[in-house]
């Protein structure tokens, strides 16, 4: 392709990568706004995240014996019409339960999208101007989680929360149409494999039964119910007879012999904590932020928001130095910035102004720059070509499984942190206490009844307990990057033609 139809498919696969990324961040501040709406606590709010998460990352695998069977072009455009059809349930939703089965099927439509895009975008340029391809598909991925919180809390506020999945239907029919009038002919072969229907339906059971299991734990006081018992003894027995059978399988839907490579494995695990810890906090900073410090949605969002402005410039320099600096040292600097602001943000107090929350969020920037580019070399080094596809696959599913389950993890956790940090300061509070009877006086004396007055110290007990719960979990955070690192350096290093290749099949 060139000149201007080479720009307009060049934007019709970026509006369909952008809308995929976007979809994620653009929910997390309206988690608060959704609750409320369909009567659930924001912990339950959440599941509309993780349940997309984990759909999604079992789909990823599936794209290439999707794209075998039916041509990429085909399985790309159908999976973008499906996300809008599915982004339209989500919106007419009226209860959590519809929400979440709508975004389950959102989450599994847009699989194949992402790795779709990136590979039409690149059969579209001429070898030499790939870097060119790669550039654009980046940038896509960068500016979405900045505007994502910015157009969320603006449509929450300003409109309701069901236009911030609406928002994809023009988006993606102008994205379909336009692929499919540039990309028909160009269609590529399609064949019959086979497919590991054993293999998928394990997956989806184990995975999906340790969801359920993280989403409700909380709410169903974890091991003494027995519905989690029975979660988590459905999610072992599936998991043990999916190693089994996925190991000697002859057309697996995940290759787990990709695991005895150490670069492989280290990587992955690095950039899936990694990334797990990171969207655990993505997800929590906003709740914290609009339960406890009354902010809206809009302003939440602005606090995300400046997370991808280093990154849209450092990004570029990364690429460009790649394959002259070792790529753990660019790994190795992303998890000391990830601790460092991590670190600032567990010495936050209810007093914190909107500049001193929003600073981490804008040197955060430094560590996507130098965060997933690296990484995704490493991960790929010393693998034969046609290795690379199924490599991406599993990594890119066990990275967004880990980021669902991040986000659980932390919401539950920092919902029984601060119920643990209120039992201990409401301990001395009550009318035997001199310094509480002298409280609940003085509030007395500004009007209050001696039940508004209680309910008045209840708030601030909540915002502070909240806060220190927060705190924990950025200071366990910052401790967990730290721990990390030396997962980077298990990687052995790579010479300068594999470092190349590698980067090239990352992307």
């Amino acid at each position: 392709m060139s000149g201007s139809t080479l720009v307009i498919a060049s934007m019709a696969l970026a509006l369909a990568t952008f809308m995929n990324v976007l979809d994620v961040s653009i929910a997390n501040v309206s988690i608060p706004a959704l609750s409320g709406d369909l009567g659930v606590s924001f912990s339950q709010g959440t599941w509309v995240i993780t349940s997309f998460a984990v759909a999604n990352a079992i789909a990823v695998p599936l794209t290439g014996f999707l794209t075998q069977r039916f041509g990429a072009v085909r399985l790309f455009v159908t999976s973008i019409v499906l996300f809008v059809i599915a982004s339209f349930l989500c919106g007419t939703s009226t209860s959590l339960g519809m929400l979440v089965f709508f975004r389950v099927i959102q989450g599994a439509v847009a699989g194949p999208m992402i790795p779709l895009s990136q590979s039409l975008l690149l059969s579209s340029y001429p070898k030499a101007k790939a870097g060119v391809a790669l550039t654009i598909w980046s940038m896509t991925t960068l500016v979405a989680p900045v505007l994502g919180p910015i157009l969320g809390g603006w449509i929450t506020d300003n409109i309701s929360w069901p236009w911030i999945f609406y928002i994809n239907i023009p988006i993606g029919l102008f994205a379909a149409a336009v692929t499919w009038a540039l990309y028909r002919q160009r269609e590529t072969p399609t064949r019959k494999v086979p497919i590991d229907y054993v293999g998928l339906g394990l997956l989806i059971v184990w995975v999906g039964a340790l969801q359920i299991l993280l989403d409700k734990g909380n709410e169903l006081d974890w091991f003494n119910s027995s519905q989690i018992i029975m979660l988590a003894i459905v999610s072992a027995v599936a998991f043990c007879f999916f190693l089994v059978w996925e190991l000697t399988d002859e057309h697996p839907v995940v290759d787990l012999s990709l695991f005895k490579g150490r670069n492989f494995w280290s990587g992955t695990l690095a950039l899936s904590v990694g990334y797990g810890v990171f969207f655990g906090n993505v997800v929590l900073l906003p709740l914290w932020l609009q339960q406890n410090m009354g902010y809206t949605a809009t302003l939440a969002g602005a606090v995300l928001a400046p997370v991808g402005l280093l990154a849209i410039l450092l990004s570029p320099l990364v690429g460009k130095n790649i394959s002259r600096v070792d790529p753990r040292l660019f790994a190795t600097v992303a998890f000391m910035v990830f601790a460092l602001i991590f670190w600032m943000r567990s010495q936050f107090t209810p007093q914190a102004d909107f500049v001193t929350i929003m600073i981490p969020s804008l040197v955060q920037g430094i560590a996507m720059a130098t965060f997933f580019v690296p990484l995704v070399t490493l991960i790929f080094s010393g693998l034969a070509h046609d290795r690379i596809p199924a490599a991406s696959g599993l990594s890119n599913f066990v990275r967004i499984m880990a980021g669902g389950f991040g986000a659980s993890i932390f919401t539950s956790a920092w919902v029984n942190r601060t119920s643990a940090h209120h039992a201990v300061l409401t301990e001395h509070i009550n009318f035997a206490n001199p310094v509480s009877q002298s409280v609940i006086n003085g509030l007395a004396n500004t009007g209050m009844s001696g039940q508004q007055s209680l309910g008045f110290i209840n708030n601030l007990v909540n915002q502070q307990a909240a806060t220190m719960a927060a705190d924990d979990m950025a200071w366990l955070s910052a401790i967990l990057f730290i721990l990390l690192i030396s997962l980077i350096w298990l990687i052995h290093p790579i010479k300068t033609a594999a470092k190349s290749e590698a980067t090239a099949g990352g992307h």
